[in-house]
């Protein structure tokens, strides 16, 4: 029997948000998945059922995406997983996508939340890919999740903004290490999304997000689904000569 060839993406924080999303628009694509979850997996086994009425095979996995050294253990039961789900020895994409916000002025900022922040959104990404590596295809694809705050300031988010510019640090760095093995990888930096992130402000605040669809070229807010497309587009085959390159979807937010 022939190996199944249908592309495999990891999702990390893939249960909801902006990660639910992207999940389900690559399995509207033909794309199997496993996802992780930290805490929430009745949330977990919604996105998994939802990607298999669509004809997809999907799996949900627990994950602290801050604790690298729980990275080994995770390692061992993805590859089981991809042997007893799906047939295979290896996955294509990889997403790192997990994380949460901080809004606190720099000289509010405690180091207890800075570590936090530093652990999830830098120390995580970058040991939790260095573990996958052994079991990414070559010719995969790498995806790492920062922000629009990159970019532009809004007073408060500093902390969690330096994180996600080392972020994109790092991603033209995998890129020139891993293109030897035709591995692409890609900064995707969203903008202000309607989503429950940081507790939900953008979509709940009315005032809010006003003013940022006042500053945004396009006329309003993100939806996920403005992002989880554009990550479909992104790990499509039309996208392979794409690397090393930083794309934001915000819809021109504070330009």
């Amino acid at each position: 029997m022939a190996q199944d060839n249908t592309p495999i993406a990891l999702i990390t924080g893939g249960s909801r948000g902006l990660g639910r999303s992207m999940a389900l628009h690559l399995a509207d694509r033909g794309v199997d998945l496993v996802i992780t979850y930290n805490s929430n997996s009745g949330a977990a086994d919604d996105v998994v059922k939802q990607a298999t009425a669509k004809g997809r095979k999907a799996v949900a996995l627990q994950l602290d995406a801050s604790d690298t050294a729980s990275f080994g253990a995770f390692a061992e039961r993805l590859a089981s997983e991809l042997k007893q789900t799906f047939g295979r020895d290896h996955f294509d994409y990889l997403v790192n996508n997990a994380g949460t916000g901080l809004h606190k002025p720099l000289a509010e900022t405690t180091e207890a939340e800075f570590d936090s922040l530093m652990n999830l959104h830098v120390k995580g990404p970058f040991f939790f890919t260095q573990k996958l590596l052994t079991l990414l295809n070559d010719g995969g694809r790498i995806l790492n999740v920062s922000s629009g705050l990159a970019r532009f300031t809004l007073p408060g988010y500093g902390a969690y903004a330096m994180m996600k510019g080392a972020i994109e640090v790092l991603t033209r760095y995998q890129a020139k290490e891993l293109g030897a093995r035709k591995i692409t990888v890609n900064t995707l930096a969203p903008g202000a999304i309607e989503t429950d992130f940081g507790g939900g402000t953008v979509r709940d605040n009315k005032q809010v997000n006003a003013m940022i669809a006042s500053v945004t070229a396009l006329g309003r807010v993100g939806l996920p689904d403005d992002v989880g497309a554009a990550v479909a587009m992104l790990l499509s085959p039309d996208s392979a000569w794409i690397t090393a390159q930083r794309i934001e979807v915000s819809g021109g937010q504070s330009i």
